[in-house]
């Protein structure tokens, strides 16, 4: 472990030279509002209020005590603070922001179907095992995709599985929503048509970060699922095609709930192309039965248009696109908010199609994805 071997002062922050040679560089600000007492030793909040101090905050001595910790010394509140020298380290924002950003998601196209083997995970093994459970996880951050198999077949019987990450996401189609094709539906997913690839409830604020499709029944003629990895697709964009790409980050669409059997309306504002804060992706957000009248600036309309055609038509290009049949007791599971999903239309009259549908949010998945790996 990396040892501090040297410190400088300035006006605002203290310069660290480590034993291995990096540097780093500690805000007065940062060191006094992350000092190891400014936290509740059981609730781990930070209890110290770093509005409290002045604009003029500073520090009046400093040195590495014979423990090798930094010891500080504030100019104001008769306050001394003492930095584990590897915390000091781990949480060095300057050597964070010089080490470059690696995305966790392996982005896959029509090429997956040659491998569909490795997203596949037995339903015993996730439910008996932590070993299946991370396995199940993993797939789900880093492809964004995978199958369950042989799971029950009887109804609501995938609560046991999906209680081993955390709790579900409400949603006023309750839980588990019916996916079966229903008179007067209210949602075209209650249909026996095709489906177009999609992500759910783009509408939302926040759409469910996860899905989870049980089938339990399908005997129907036709009913095929399809998948698409939406980050694949922007990937492609970016590097092939910017003037689409720059279009579909910058400018917001609109879309719009539309089932009828609501007594609230829903609608929202987004890119359909959002990034994080590393410039990786963030969200895909397309859904051609649920988009609203688009009320963009007439300037842009043009291109708008444009770039939402191209978009929409290489999510569907077979390049990209994977397609597969649900047998009794699959899971489909999928990351909502980057695989878009689908369905070829099936004859209701040669037998029987029936999935139950679940929701959950992103963080549950990374939550317990990153606790178990600890």
């Amino acid at each position: 472990m990396a040892q501090i071997e040297k410190i400088e002062k300035d006006i605002s922050d203290l310069k660290i030279k480590w034993s291995d040679g990096e540097e780093s560089k500690f805000n007065y600000m940062w060191l006094r509002d992350n000092c190891p007492t400014a936290h509740d030793k059981d609730s781990h909040h930070r209890m110290f209020n770093i509005l409290d101090v002045s604009k003029d905050l500073s520090i009046k001595d400093f040195k590495v005590d014979e423990a090798g910790s930094l010891q500080v010394q504030w100019s104001e509140g008769d306050h001394t603070s003492y930095y584990d020298p590897s915390w000091l380290r781990k949480n060095c924002y300057t050597l964070k922001n010089k080490s470059k950003y690696v995305s966790p998601y392996s982005l896959w196209n029509k090429d997956l179907k040659n491998e569909f083997d490795l997203i596949c995970i037995e339903h015993d093994e996730i439910l008996d095992t932590d070993e299946g459970l991370i396995k199940w996880l993993e797939l789900l951050h880093h492809k964004g995709i995978a199958i369950v198999k042989n799971a029950p077949v009887e109804k609501k019987s995938a609560f046991p599985l999906l209680n081993r990450i955390s709790h579900i996401r409400e949603t006023f189609f309750k839980t588990p929503f019916e996916v079966i094709n229903i008179p007067k539906p209210n949602n075209s997913a209650y249909t026996a048509h095709a489906l177009r690839n999609h992500m759910d409830l783009p509408w939302f604020e926040l759409p469910p970060g996860y899905q989870f499709l049980h089938c339990l029944v399908n005997s129907a003629n036709g009913g095929d699922s399809s998948a698409v990895d939406g980050f694949a697709v922007a990937e492609y964009l970016k590097n092939n095609e910017n003037e689409i790409f720059e279009t579909l980050i910058n400018i917001p669409l609109k879309f719009r709930d539309m089932d009828y059997t609501q007594e609230s309306h829903r609608n929202f504002h987004a890119p359909a192309i959002s990034l994080t804060k590393d410039g990786d992706f963030h969200d895909i957000r397309f859904s051609v039965a649920t988009m609203d009248v688009l009320d963009c600036h007439p300037d842009v309309m043009e291109k708008v248009y444009k770039a939402h055609h191209r978009f929409g038509n290489l999510l569907h290009d077979e390049k990209f696109q994977v397609n597969f049949r649900l047998g009794p007791g699959d899971i489909y599971s999928f990351n909502n908010r980057r695989i878009l999903h689908g369905r070829t239309a099936f004859d209701p009259n040669s037998g029987h199609r029936h999935l139950q549908g679940y929701y959950m949010d992103r963080d549950e998945i990374i939550g317990r994805l990153n606790y178990l790996k600890k």
